[in-house]
Parts: C-alpha cells; sequence; structure tokens
C-alpha cells in the first residue's frame, strides 16, 4: 500500500470514528474511554472488512495516533505529554517550535493550513471564545491549563500565529520555590510574613520570568479565613484555598455586545466582600482602578512586565494614565508611593532557571516627583541576600504578631 493510500485509509478511519462518536453522543473531552471503544470498533470493522489483504501498524499505536487526531491535540500531543516543555508555538504550520527548560527549540513536527485550523478550534470548543476576521486576537484557557494565544492573519502577514503557554512548574507555595532554587529561605519567610501582614505587593519580571507561579505561590500564604477574589484575562492563578472566587475577562460576541473588560472586573470585585483583591496581570488603565482599590485600604497584589523592581514602579505610574487626560501624575504617583508596599522582581537566568532578583519597599514617599524605593533583598554575585531596606507598615506585622525585625536579622 502506497503512503497516499495508507493517508486515505486513516483519513476514513478519522472520520469514521468521530461520525460514531457523534452518533453516540460522546463528548471527547469528557469521556476518553468512550471515544477510545468507538475507535476500537471502527478498527475491528476496517480490518475484518479487508480480508488481510493489507498490513496494518500495531493496533494500540494505532488507536493512540487516531484518538490524539479525534480527542487530543493531534501531532502535538508527544509535546503536550512532555512535562519539561513550558511553551509551543508556531508562526507557520511548517515550524513548530518549543521551550524546554527555558531553551527554544525547532521540533520536527510539521502541520499543514488544516491541521492548524482545526487544532485551534478544538482548543477553543470549551473556552466559549472565538477567532475571526472581526476578532483577530483570542486568549483562551485549555482544560489542562495552558493558556492559548492566537492571531490570525490580516493581523498577521500569512500564517495563523499561535502560542500555548503550559504550567508545568511544580510549585505552589513559596517552600517549593525556596526547594526549586528560585528564592532564598530567608527571602520566602520575609514575603511570607509580608503576606499575612497585608502588605500590597507588585511582582514583575518579564516574558516567561514566572510570574504567575510567584503570585500563586504568594497568594497560597493568605490566611485561611480570608476571602481572595482575583481577575484575569484569562485564568492562570492557581491557589488552594475553601474561599476563592476567580473571574476572568470576556470578549466583544458576535453582535458587538457583550465584552467584559478588566477594569469592569475589578470594580465587581470590591462589591463581593474581598479581603484580598488580585489583578493578574495590569497591562493598561486597569492599573488605575486597582491603585484606587489598594489606595482605599483593600490589600491586593498584582504582575507587571518590567525589566527591574523599580521599572516596575516607574510603569505603574504611567498605565493608570492611560485612563483618560484628566488622570495626571500629580496623582498617580503619590498613590503608587502609598499603596504599593513591595516589588518582587523576577528573572530567567540564560540557563534558563527563574530566580527573584530582588526585593524592594516603598516607603510611601515622592522626591522630586520620583517614588523613594529601598533595597530589602538584593542580588550580589548569584545569590540573593538581604539588603539594608525595611518595608513599611511595622504596625501591621506587629498586629499579626511578626517581629520583622526579628525576621530581617536572620536573613
Amino acid at each position: 500500500m502506497s503512503l497516499s493510500e495508507v493517508s486515505r485509509r486513516d483519513d476514513d478511519v478519522v472520520d469514521r470514528v468521530r461520525a460514531l462518536v457523534r452518533d453516540r453522543g460522546t463528548d471527547p473531552l469528557v469521556d476518553p474511554r468512550a471515544v477510545r471503544a468507538a475507535i476500537l470498533d471502527v478498527l475491528d470493522e476496517v480490518i475484518a472488512a479487508d480480508l488481510g489483504t493489507s498490513s496494518y501498524p500495531d493496533i494500540d499505536i494505532w488507536a493512540q495516533e487516531i484518538h490524539d487526531t479525534v480527542a487530543g491535540y493531534g501531532p502535538l500531543h508527544r509535546l503536550f505529554e512532555d512535562l519539561d516543555i513550558e511553551e509551543i508555538w508556531f508562526n507557520e504550520p511548517s515550524r513548530v517550535f518549543c521551550a524546554r527548560r527555558g531553551r527554544s527549540e525547532l521540533t520536527t513536527i510539521v502541520l499543514t493550513e488544516t491541521q492548524v485550523h482545526d487544532l485551534v478550534e478544538r482548543m477553543l470548543r470549551t473556552s466559549g471564545r472565538r477567532v475571526d476576521v472581526s476578532q483577530p486576537f483570542v486568549d483562551a484557557l485549555l482544560p489542562d491549563g495552558s493558556r492559548l494565544h492566537v492571531v490570525i492573519p490580516d493581523v498577521t502577514r500569512r500564517h495563523w500565529a499561535v502560542n500555548i503557554r503550559r504550567h508545568v512548574l511544580a510549585a505552589a507555595r513559596l517552600e517549593d520555590l525556596v526547594a526549586l532554587g528560585t528564592l532564598t529561605p530567608a527571602a520566602a519567610r520575609f514575603l511570607s510574613a509580608a503576606v499575612v501582614a497585608g502588605l500590597n505587593i507588585v511582582v514583575a519580571g518579564g516574558t516567561q520570568a514566572g510570574k504567575t507561579t510567584l503570585l500563586s505561590c504568594l497568594l497560597n500564604e493568605v490566611p485561611a479565613h480570608e476571602r481572595v477574589v482575583t481577575c484575569e484575562e484569562v485564568f492562570e492563578v492557581r491557589l488552594d484555598r475553601p474561599d476563592w472566587v476567580a473571574m476572568q475577562t470576556r470578549q466583544v460576541g458576535l453582535e458587538g455586545t457583550g465584552e467584559i473588560s478588566l477594569r469592569r472586573l475589578v470594580v465587581e470585585a470590591l462589591r463581593m466582600r474581598p479581603h484580598r483583591l488580585v489583578v493578574g496581570e495590569v497591562r493598561q488603565s486597569e492599573a488605575l482602578d486597582l491603585l484606587v482599590a489598594l489606595n482605599s485600604g483593600m490589600p491586593g497584589m498584582t504582575s507587571v512586565h518590567a525589566n527591574s523592581a523599580r521599572d516596575a514602579v516607574t510603569k505603574l505610574c504611567v498605565l493608570p494614565m492611560l485612563a483618560g487626560e484628566n488622570v495626571t501624575a500629580a496623582y498617580i504617583v503619590p498613590t503608587v508611593a502609598s499603596s504599593v508596599d513591595l516589588v518582587v522582581h523576577a528573572t530567567t537566568r540564560p540557563d534558563g532557571r527563574r530566580r527573584v532578583r530582588e526585593i524592594v519597599a516603598l516607603s510611601g514617599r515622592v522626591e522630586g516627583g520620583v517614588v523613594e524605593t529601598s533595597d530589602v533583598f538584593t542580588t550580589r554575585g548569584e545569590m540573593l541576600v538581604r539588603a539594608d531596606g525595611f518595608p513599611p507598615h511595622t504596625d501591621r506585622f506587629e498586629a499579626h504578631g511578626l517581629d520583622i525585625r526579628q525576621i530581617l536579622l536572620g536573613a
């Protein structure tokens, strides 16, 4: 049997399996066993009808390949099974890349345009989101927790650009980050105390620096009796606590209505009696709504793209002004100084390992239009070490029975 005949045979088998799955009312994402049974039924029929005139691959391998096509992610399935792969992307069907332990590599996988479109459609099926000419960008959460981002022509030059960011770092608490070498024990003890004391914390860093993981670990230090409300573009923060409400944005509908922005979520979150308000990442004018909430005494956290902790402070002084011309630096800069207490900056080293590079405290003062900061922890050589700065609001630590000087003295 020629390669083209094998391809046609496999395409026919896939079509028959899909038809059988539809006829049986099976949801491939919910009931994989039923899909597997349908595959084996079809393969039995194909082999029985052939009367031994053709050769076939190993049934288990053949069934798995068909399952990956019908219910999984087809040729990408093996990348999803590799726990070392952090991100998968392709700029054109014939070039599929992945990041393994922080390093990019070109895979041997070659897709077709049709496969790309089918894969994206399958990935979006459970999210309720869409991508088309009127909505050429989409962010969505996959069932396994991965984040999907797609851009289509004519925003891109010719092909669909697809990124799948996976959450493979096994860290849920600060001690997990210590075990991974991302944090030192002394810095972890300090951050845990700062979270318990209710300090407002900003996590800063570049793309793939581990900001969301670090934010999740910090939030898991919040006392169990407190209520946490998170607002994100796409669900990414992962918490293990009894009282947590997670909200995500919604894109505009086919009628041009129904959009729910991050700003709207922040406003709604304040009506939900939160003890902690969290915005997964601030990129635009939602920074104003968050600052207003923090300035009113609502403890909270967020993350921001920035090259350093001080760059993050500068960015937080600029982003709120995107909300309108009446929002000026004269209001925003002192609000940032009084609302943000700590900035934790994370980075990715050349070898792909993630590290917290510095922890900076804001004193609440502004000098010459610049927010005053001091280093609590800084990097010297390859080590995160204690600097000479102290966090603000030592009274909040005392109210929770925490001696911050003793905690930092042990650093």
